[in-house]
């Protein structure tokens, strides 16, 4: 009578195990399963307010081509961006820099996930005045003045906020270089405000993302085109020529306010972050950026779009 009770024990021992093993592997599958991949799941992604209609484009064809995927873009000032670098909910940036080595530092040690990013569009700041005003050609030494308050004519700058924006770090960087920007600057609350601002104001000039301002295909763009006027800057690399923010000038950087657009991904698996950014630099997303009428930098055979647009 023991022994049977004994090999009894053993046989609900031996089941019990078996039991246990297949929830355990089932656990571990369940562990393992990616919240999502390219064709399904969400994305958290902080992106810098001046490039929201490309990156608006970018996320509505791509969730059209992958009905069960969502690309939930926050526009935020550049220095908000960064911010979110060390938020666990926000796998991608996209902004005007690469992360430095201190701040991928701290990702690594902290999150232990080493991001990874790439420059896949050139774009350019564009600056814009009122249709009637006087002044629509100008030298970088006549921005300069106007940045700094010394210009013979009061023209008031407009960007999109004063501080922590990319437009105007690029501006405090790369043109006034050590000199100190107006207190007469005005702080708009978006791209979409400075180009309104800019309409109602004849001694104002503004900065803004081209890809607001840019595109000649754009109905909302044309129109306000009717409202503002794209200003002329000297040439980077032919002095005494004026060129305006075009495809051919921003792709060689001859129009001298020229910026990259960057993707940040931190996700330490290949997800829905990483589906998008190869988006960004297949053939169909350089296309969307050459449509743009930025400079797409991973697929450079599409050739230069003429702007067709009257002087």
């Amino acid at each position: 009578m023991r022994k049977r009770i004994a090999l009894y024990n053993i046989k609900v021992f031996a089941v019990l195990i078996a039991i246990t093993t297949l929830l355990n592997a089932c656990n571990t599958k369940n562990d393992n399963k990616k919240p999502d991949d390219y064709w399904y799941g969400s994305i958290n992604v902080s992106a810098d307010e001046s490039f929201k209609p490309i990156v608006d484009e970018l996320a509505k064809v791509y969730e059209s081509n992958r009905p069960k995927t969502k690309i939930n873009v926050t526009y935020k000032p550049e220095a908000e961006c960064f911010k979110d670098f060390y938020v666990d909910s926000v796998r991608m940036i996209i902004a005007t820099r690469p992360y430095t080595p201190e701040e991928r530092e701290i990702m690594v040690d902290s999150f232990s996930v080493s991001p990874n990013y790439m420059a896949v569009a050139r774009d350019a700041i564009a600056v814009i005045v009122n249709p009637s005003s006087p002044d629509s050609v100008f030298t970088m030494p006549e921005l300069k003045a106007i940045l700094t308050g010394k210009f013979s004519k009061k023209l008031i700058p407009v960007f999109d906020g004063v501080k922590a924006t990319s437009t105007v770090r690029f501006i405090i960087d790369s043109v006034l270089r050590g000199d100190t920007l107006t207190k007469d600057a005005v702080a708009a609350r978006s791209s979409n405000g400075v180009l309104d601002y800019i309409a109602k104001t004849p001694n104002a000039i503004g900065f803004v993302g081209v890809s607001w301002i840019g595109n000649k295909e754009d109905p909302e763009q044309v129109s306000y085109l009717k409202e503002v006027k794209i200003a002329r800057l000297e040439s980077k690399y032919m002095p005494g020529h004026f060129v305006k923010p075009y495809q051919d000038d921003i792709y060689t950087k001859n129009y001298p306010l020229v910026r990259d657009l960057v993707y940040i991904l931190k996700e330490n698996y290949k997800g829905l972050g990483y589906g998008f950014a190869g988006f960004m630099s297949s053939e169909i997303g350089q296309l969307i950026f050459r449509r743009a009428y930025l400079a797409p930098l991973i697929i450079k055979n599409f050739g230069i779009r003429e702007a067709n647009v009257k002087e």
